[in-house]
């Protein structure tokens, strides 16, 4: 009697790229996985993936993407875009891992703002299979012909949404236009706003393959989604007191504005509580700082606004809580995303001025989600 194929061996993952998988606990394919590995080992044409946070991107695009390289050559093949530092890091950290049992070595460098820029320039001098970015970065990298993109042959959009919303239009259809020789464009995003239908139309082909994830499924199923009416000037000590009660369970607390997320985040920390905060005005040493603390577990919570927040990957977050929901819909897409990962259950939480709580309809109309009251 034969046995049962590994499952991402049937997906058409190489047989040297299961142990690794294996080793870091990913044995089970998600939707997003499913749907995009077989099109992209086997076709790897244009792909439009719908897939939010936390679905296991990187590895349905990472698998195929490795598979394509030809570590023979040592120039650059493929490019990877991500929104933010952390998450060109966790990409480049990932495709690294997967390849961990190949027989030849696939070269993979990540260049993002913040890090010293001369560095990078030297490290691409190196053998290069794979570029993972932060599009400013790459841009200011082209300019001064420290890379070439002529031979790239594919390139990958990652949360190309928030890219985006962060107002890297611009160099995105540059980087595009300078690598006009790929053979294919895989874009993954949560949302498809009119920016990424003009990307869409501009630089993919027309045939291009689409995984459409049921609607109801764009919001990760694993979240409970409460609500809590609580007047504006009781919300700090409602916060105050659910956080004490959260033993050792961690989360992020969601703020629409810079100013409202630093004045949150003294007052707690005025409580006493081990808060830290993420919002546009940090300057990049103090932005990696309260990242750290908060992967080490030396603070048990984050104030941050939405921009600051793109791009966290802290594992086993228990809850996110919106100070007030986002003015954007695809932002509770990505605030609530950041909870409930692998497998886990999480809690959307939103805190509603009694005047508010009409937006839970459009909420729950437009994403297909049904809030509950929450109660202690």
């Amino acid at each position: 009697m034969s046995e049962t194929p590994h499952p991402f061996a049937a997906l058409g993952v190489p047989t040297e790229m299961l142990r690794a998988l294996e080793e870091l606990g990913i044995v089970t394919p998600t939707e997003v996985q499913q749907k995009a590995i077989p099109f992209l080992m086997e076709n790897g044409g244009d792909l439009i993936a719908q897939a939010q946070t936390g679905t296991g991107k990187t590895a349905a695009f990472g698998l195929p993407l490795l598979t394509k390289v030809n570590p023979k050559h040592r120039d650059i093949q493929a490019l990877v875009l991500a929104p933010t530092r952390e998450l060109a890091k966790q990409i480049g950290k990932q495709l690294f891992r997967f390849t961990k049992y190949a027989p030849q070595k696939t070269f993979v460098e990540v260049i993002s703002g913040g890090d010293k820029i001369d560095r990078q320039a030297e490290a691409l001098q190196r053998p290069t299979h794979i570029v993972v970015a932060t599009p400013g970065r790459l841009i200011d990298l082209l300019e001064r012909d420290a890379l070439t993109l002529e031979f790239v042959r594919y390139v990958v959009l990652d949360e190309a949404d928030e890219m985006l919303s962060m107002g890297f239009k611009k160099q995105l259809t540059e980087i595009l236009k300078l690598a006009a020789m790929r053979r294919s464009t895989w874009l993954f995003s949560a949302t498809f706003p009119g920016g990424i239908q003009e990307l869409i139309r501009g630089y993919m082909s027309a045939t291009a393959h689409r995984i459409q994830i049921d609607q109801s499924n764009v919001v990760n199923p694993d979240i409970d989604h409460r609500y809590v009416i609580c007047p504006r000037d009781k919300k700090t000590a409602f916060i105050f007191d659910f956080l004490q009660r959260q033993k050792d369970r961690r989360g992020i607390i969601f703020c629409r504005t810079k100013a409202g997320a630093r004045e949150l985040h003294e007052e707690l920390v005025g409580l006493g509580l081990p808060v830290g905060v993420l919002e546009g005005d940090l300057m990049q040493k103090e932005r990696d700082k309260v990242m750290r603390a908060f992967k080490k577990q030396r603070v048990q919570f984050v104030v941050a606004t939405d921009v600051a927040a793109r791009g966290i990957d802290v594992a086993e977050l228990s809850f996110v809580i919106h100070h007030q929901l986002p003015e954007q819909m695809e932002y509770y897409t990505h605030r609530s995303g950041r909870t409930a990962r692998a497998g886990k259950k999480g809690m959307s939480l939103a805190l509603l001025d009694p005047k508010e709580k009409w937006q839970l309809k459009q909420v729950e109309d437009s994403l297909k989600v049904r809030f509950s009251e929450y109660r202690r």
